[in-house]
């Protein structure tokens, strides 16, 4: 057997595991265990806020349109010609003759 299938088989058998130096191959694996951990909890997590992300920008997008309707009953409302409709129901018309500007004027003593 040559050194590099020596070598191969030995990695293939898990040598590096049980050898005299396997405190530091455990360690090497331990820390990459724990970052490939974190790593997939970083992905989920950044995944959950894209997802409350989107559904706060559909809110948004819903919240809008409501108040762009609103404001279009609102305007229309605002409007003289459906104010006389409604005036006009509970009796009242419109002047006839324009209102008249009434001047107070006081006496100094």
């Amino acid at each position: 057997m040559t050194e590099k299938s020596k070598g191969f088989y030995d990695l293939l058998r898990g040598s590096f595991l049980t050898g005299e130096s396997s405190l530091k191959n455990w360690r090497m694996i331990i820390f990459v265990v724990v970052l490939l951990l974190v790593m997939i909890w970083s992905a989920h997590s950044v995944q959950e806020k894209v997802v409350y992300v989107a559904s706060l920008k559909k809110q948004k997008r819903e919240l809008r349109a409501e108040y762009i309707d609103t404001s279009t009953i609102l305007m229309r409302m605002k409007l003289e010609s459906s104010i006389r409709k409604k005036v006009n129901k509970i009796g009242l018309e419109s002047a006839k003759t324009p209102p008249k500007k009434i001047k107070v004027t006081t006496q100094k003593e």
